[in-house]
């Protein structure tokens, strides 16, 4: 098994460097901090890709005991492929973030403390995608949640501390939700393990215990992933946060804790029944036309991106909940698709306000003129999310759609093409008064933003050209064995494209 005997590391590291940050802040204020930061965030990186092809080329899952230094915890870890396609999305993001943190950050100050949090928020974010028990996934879910509390108010500024004070009560609801349902179904089965309590669930006299418990998980998770209506939140939470944060928010957490949460349970414990699918279909839909409407009539550049964030959630929900094999590869394609043209996205608008100062979309105007790198990729980012072709966000959302026309589902297939249109509609309207027409006055002494920002939207920009053209490597290699995780073999369903 080599190293993936050592898949501890992606919790432990992040926290024993978490753990060392402020005093090695009392050393170094900038240049140390951030060079541990990043070459720490780049091994995880680069330790799921050495994972990844070690599990993809040989086993379908792996279920361990942790250790460390052949000391056995009370920690058992599984790898498969739907956790391996999370452990990529959240490390790769995370790396992107904490390039561009190397610039933007600068002017808060305590970078030590910034990468301690990230490195915490990492750490739970690991730790809950590859435990196979309940309670230590909620352990991990709040090691997570509470770094994120304390980045969302990092600024110290009255919009943070109130947005991250609304998170933290909304949040604590839905974590208590989901503690209910994990003590009713610990105190029925006796067991929280994945295997012993989904054994526990076809008996007929659970039937009851696992209907009320699929609620209290449905709107605990629905908070966590921002499904409306348990979404507010997020219009709040993303926009008042430093953008390395709104990016980590969107791009990751509410897909961690929310969506994989969420799902995990319903495919791997309780089962996906039919009116189960209905529900879960139908608030992907409300939250997906709530998300792009609402969107439609901002002007706060950062709030319009973290509406659109709960739109673009409503087409994940609807593609797992479909449950179909097709549905759920077009799913957790859009997943992995958001997560870098979101954080693309608000990274850039992270670059504006760095440079202007305002995240107001009717005080700017002509930014590209000025700022040519963030103008070129967030058009990428505005059209990827979008859905225009062949950028990676329009796979993943044509194949959601083919499937829901699979699944002789119409009317909800319609639907997500007109809610579509609309995204291109506001993020159209987000390019015009950016970066096009006449640059206002009031702009003509800023620059591009610095290198390590510029540089980290750069590569997300590739990122999301690349994943649109090679979209058939990245379902054959990570999206087929992240499908069949959950769903079993998917030859079949994707012979229409000829894969």
């Amino acid at each position: 098994m080599g190293f993936l005997e050592f898949l501890i590391i992606l919790i432990v590291l992040p926290m024993m460097v978490a753990g060392v940050m402020p005093l090695i802040g009392r050393l170094s204020r900038r240049l140390v901090p951030d060079l541990i930061g990043n070459v720490t965030f780049f091994a995880l990186f680069v330790y799921v890709i050495f994972v990844a092809k070690r599990l993809l080329g040989s086993n379908p899952a792996i279920v361990q005991q942790a250790s460390w230094f052949n000391t056995p915890l009370n920690l058992s870890l599984m790898l498969d492929g739907f956790s391996l396609l999370m452990l990529l999305t959240v490390n790769m993001i995370t790396f992107a973030v904490a390039l561009y943190s190397i610039d933007y950050m600068e002017h808060y100050g305590a970078k030590a403390n910034f990468y301690a949090l990230l490195m915490l928020m990492v750490a739970g974010m690991n730790g809950l995608i590859l435990t196979q028990d309940l309670f230590t996934m909620y352990v991990f879910l709040e090691v997570a949640a509470i770094a994120s509390y304390a980045l969302v108010a990092f600024g110290l500024e009255h919009d943070g501390l109130e947005a991250a004070l609304k998170y933290l009560l909304l949040s604590a609801v839905a974590s208590v939700l989901v503690l209910i349902a994990i003590a009713i179904l610990f105190g029925t089965v006796g067991s929280l393990q994945f295997g012993d309590l989904a054994a526990a669930a076809q008996a007929p006299e659970m039937r009851g215990v696992i209907i009320f418990c699929s609620v209290l998980f449905l709107v605990g998770f629905g908070v966590k992933a921002a499904i409306v209506p348990f979404h507010a939140w997020l219009p709040d939470a993303h926009p008042s946060a430093p953008a390395p944060i709104s990016a980590m928010l969107s791009g990751v957490l509410i897909k961690v804790s929310g969506v994989y949460a969420m799902f995990r349970i319903f495919y791997s414990v309780i089962g996906l029944t039919p009116s189960l699918t209905q529900i879960i279909l139908w608030l992907g839909v409300i939250s997906m036309f709530v998300g792009a409407l609402t969107a439609l009539g901002q002007t706060d550049m950062k709030r319009m991106l973290a509406y659109s964030s709960i739109s673009q959630i409503g087409y994940v929900i609807i593609g797992l909940g479909l449950g179909t094999p097709l549905g759920v590869i077009g799913g957790l394609f859009h997943l992995f698709n958001h997560a870098i043209f979101k954080s693309l996205l608000f990274l850039n608008s992270g670059s504006v306000q760095y440079a202007t100062g305002t995240r107001d979309l009717h005080l700017m105007g002509g930014l590209a003129k000025r700022m040519p790198i963030t103008a070129a990729t967030s058009a990428v980012g505005s059209l990827s999310i979008a859905g225009v072709p062949p950028l990676n966000g329009f796979w993943s959302k044509v194949i959601i759609i083919i499937a829901l026309f699979q699944a002789k589902m119409h009317l909800v297939a319609w639907l997500a093409v007109i809610a579509s249109v609309v995204t291109l509609w506001y993020y159209l309207i987000l390019q015009r008064h950016a970066f096009f027409g006449k640059l206002n006055e009031a702009w003509s002494g800023i620059k591009e933003a610095p290198f390590w920002m510029s540089l980290s939207t750069i590569l997300l920009g590739l990122l999301c050209i690349a994943v649109g053209l090679l979209f058939p490597l990245m379902i054959n290699s990570w999206l087929k064995p992240a499908a069949e995780a959950l769903t079993g073999p998917i030859q079949v369903a994707l012979n229409f494209f000829g894969l």
